[in-house]
């Protein structure tokens, strides 16, 4: 059944719905033994293009390409995708493979080379199996399909246990705009982003500087409030590509539309953010923490971080542990001030703190509240208006094994 909001309908989970002019394809190539491995992502026309980038100094080719080819010309046509290297610390050699990744795709779809953006992921250190590389974009851009979405959404992952999808319509100027967002990740990820990789498609027709500009802010709100592990990667990016096809007046911060389009937008961006916090390696829970009360957005934004980022609190959540003093603990060295006897906390329903201390709550209530599949942890400040909602998961033995043996 879809889900409708008061300005956009979310289409059923796992529809795969490509917006108007865009194909994409994914297969196996043979740079990972057996799942796939090579995505393409193609619009029809030249489409408005957005990204946001790591911020770890150790950046993989791809990302210094595509943030520096954005800058000068936001516009692309096609994004090039492969999993199972990350073509990262790889020096020269590296660069030049990323620079023959895009040329070769360019070529194969008779496109100007900067029109084509592209995303490694996996193993940091190891050479790009070029010839494999080459053949698997030469096949999936023999294979681009309108129905090639779950294909992509495929050949982006590493350790995800699942695709992550999201698909979204809403109504600009009478026309039917759809965004269609994937996104990988499992492990490796931190605020400012992680071992994540997330693309959205839309037939929206929007002005490239106001596209960047809702990008940063969502990003910010989603994307950046999600941890499983604290390690931030040297791939990580949010690439949108805006072909116009939709055929609406150019969406403007001015335009009369412009909130409808603005929220759908952030909704599929935080569904595939709270699908990669539910995926993390191992996890067997998605944990939501809401900070209100707060002052200001930053700082309920850099609490509720300090929370969800929480070794301790994280492996209380997978025991099932109603243990709210390491929630607190996480508040006071989260660098935000904030007055320690006014923070009243919450397990689910369950309140088990108030201003700053302990009450006397229903252990078997609590602990029911941490055996669900999505823990939401609440902390009132009772300092202001403003609040924000973090996103991540338990830790659990499944994690140190995964991480163990990652490489071999």
């Amino acid at each position: 059944m879809m889900v409708k909001s008061t300005t956009y309908t979310v289409l059923p989970d796992g529809t795969i719905t490509l917006p108007r002019g865009f194909k994409a394809a994914g297969l196996h190539a043979g740079i990972k033994k057996k799942r796939k491995d090579v995505g393409l992502l193609v619009s029809e026309v030249p489409a408005a293009a957005a990204g946001v980038f790591t911020l770890n100094t150790v950046r993989a080719a791809c990302v210094t390409q595509n943030e520096r080819q954005l800058k000068s010309n936001p516009h692309l046509q096609a994004i090039v995708v492969n999993s199972g290297n990350a073509n990262a610390c790889t020096g020269r050699q590296g660069d030049a493979d990323a620079l023959e990744m895009r040329a070769c795709t360019a070529e194969l779809l008779n496109l100007p080379v900067e029109s084509v953006a592209i995303a490694s992921t996996g193993v940091i250190g190891m050479p790009m199996p070029m010839a494999a590389l080459k053949q698997g974009i030469t096949s999936a851009s023999e294979s681009l399909s309108e129905q090639g979405g779950l294909d992509f959404a495929e050949a982006i992952l590493t350790t995800d246990t699942c695709t992550k999808t999201v698909a979204v319509q809403v109504e600009i100027d009478s026309k039917l705009v759809t965004l269609f967002g994937v996104a990988k990740g499992s492990g490796m990820i931190h605020p400012n982003m992680a071992t994540m990789l997330a693309f959205v498609a839309t037939d929206a027709n929007i002005d490239p500087s106001a596209l960047q500009k809702l990008l940063g802010k969502t990003t910010d709100r989603t994307y950046n409030c999600i941890t499983v592990d604290g390690d931030t990667s040297t791939n990580d990016m949010v690439l949108v590509m805006a072909n116009g096809m939709a055929d609406n007046k150019t969406l403007t911060e001015d335009h009369p539309e412009w909130d409808s389009f603005a929220e759908a937008f952030h909704f599929a961006s935080e569904q595939l953010a709270k699908e990669i916090a539910r995926d993390g390696e191992g996890a067997t829970k998605l944990v939501e923490v809401l900070v209100k009360g707060a002052v200001s957005e930053l700082s309920a934004t850099g609490i509720a971080k300090s929370i969800v980022g929480s070794s301790l609190v994280k492996t209380a959540v997978f025991g099932a542990d109603a243990n709210w003093g390491r929630i607190l603990a996480a508040v006071g060295y989260s660098g935000v001030p904030f007055d320690p006897e006014r923070v009243d906390i919450w397990l689910g329903s369950v309140q088990v703190a108030a201003d700053g201390m302990g009450l006397a709550f229903d252990e078997e209530a609590a602990k029911s509240q941490l055996l669900t599949d999505t823990v939401t942890i609440t902390v009132d400040l009772k300092l202001g208006d403003a609040g924000a909602t973090a996103y991540g998961c338990d830790l659990t033995y499944d994690y140190v094994r995964i991480n163990a043996s990652y490489r071999t």
